[in-house]
Order: C-alpha cells, then sequence, then structure tokens
C-alpha cells in the first residue's frame, strides 16, 4: 500500500468532498495548485472565506471569488472556468445534490480545459460522474490542547474511480503549506 499523500488531485476531472472538514480540504488542495483558485458559491449564503484563514493553506491573493444566483449558475460559473482552464482549481459550493448529467458536463469541462474541479457537496448531495469523492473530518483529540493550531484530520475516499478507496489521517503543517501523514489504510468504498 502506498503511503503518499493523495494530493494533488487528479487534474482534468472534478472531484467532490462532503463533511465538516471539506472547506479545510478544499484549502489543502488549492495549496497544492500554482495559479489562481476560483472559488464559486451561492449568492445568497452570509458566511464566506477569510484570507487570514486562508494563509496557512495558501496566498490568498490567488483566490478568485464568484457569486452565482443559484446552484444552476453556480454550476454554469463552475463549467465556463473548467473549460477555459485559466485557473488550474476551480471550486464550487453546491448544497443541493448534482445529477448526473450536470456531473458529466462538470468533467467534460474539465477535461477539455485540463482544470481540477472540486464540489463541495452534502454527504447526499454527490453525482456519479466524478472521479473521486471524499469525507473529510476532524478528528477529535481529548488532549488538544488550547492554543494547537495544527488539529488532526481524516481524509477518508467514498469513491475511486482510478483505484482503491483508503483513509488518511493528516495534521496541517501551516509553515510548510502541507500535510504530515499520520497514518494511512485502506478502506470500503461507501455502497451506493
Amino acid at each position: 500500500m502506498s503511503t503518499s499523500l493523495p494530493l494533488p488531485l487528479r487534474p482534468g476531472r472534478t472531484h467532490e468532498v462532503c463533511g465538516l472538514g471539506a472547506t479545510s480540504f478544499a484549502c489543502a488542495v488549492a495549496a497544492t495548485t500554482s495559479g489562481p483558485v476560483i472559488w464559486v458559491s451561492e449568492r445568497y449564503r452570509r458566511d464566506g472565506l477569510n484570507p487570514r484563514g486562508l494563509v496557512s493553506f495558501f496566498d490568498p491573493a490567488r483566490l478568485l471569488i464568484a457569486r452565482g444566483k443559484d446552484q444552476t449558475d453556480t454550476l454554469a460559473v463552475m463549467e465556463e472556468a473548467l473549460r477555459d482552464g485559466s485557473a488550474p482549481l476551480v471550486i464550487g459550493e453546491t448544497p443541493k445534490a448534482i445529477s448526473l448529467t450536470e456531473g458529466r458536463r462538470l468533467q467534460l469541462a474539465a477535461k477539455q480545459g485540463g482544470a481540477t474541479g472540486l464540489c463541495l457537496i452534502t454527504p447526499q448531495g454527490g453525482s456519479n460522474a466524478a472521479e473521486t469523492r471524499w469525507q473529510a473530518m476532524p478528528v477529535f483529540e481529548r488532549d488538544l490542547r488550547e492554543g494547537v493550531d495544527a488539529p488532526r484530520l481524516r481524509w477518508r475516499q467514498i469513491k475511486n474511480k482510478s483505484g482503491p478507496c483508503r483513509a488518511w489521517e493528516v495534521r496541517w503543517n501551516a509553515r510548510d503549506r502541507g500535510p504530515e501523514i499520520l497514518s494511512v489504510a485502506d478502506c470500503a468504498p461507501e455502497p451506493g
């Protein structure tokens, strides 16, 4: 079994992530790229990304934020950005399920532009067209001391079209802007 990192994600494909750690996973993916990162979400959302929170992952000056009026608009912006390929990573927040047709359109656009797409989804909101699907969760530690800024994270593949599913337990290293592998294990894909 390989203990290498799962990042960067396979380019020219669209991937999905769900769970409480989905945003930090997306930021970790952004840390593995160079060039602009396009982050698309719906306009109504009041919460947003704080540039200070991104610094331990990547330079926030690389971030371009787009707001769609609804999920259809968000997916359309993602599709155009992926097809263009000027940004190596396009991240989209999709609060509703992505249909197979929408997922395939994103895959075709990513393939054409050579960019990587990452959809932040709800646990049941994924598309069968995704190359990989991840569950990203914090690992709660009883002895986590106040002021410790490197919590443990668990990145579990629940779908992988290119090989076996694995789970990584990592701790983010803000100084090096990369994860430190704590453990890697094979795991079963999610049924369905």
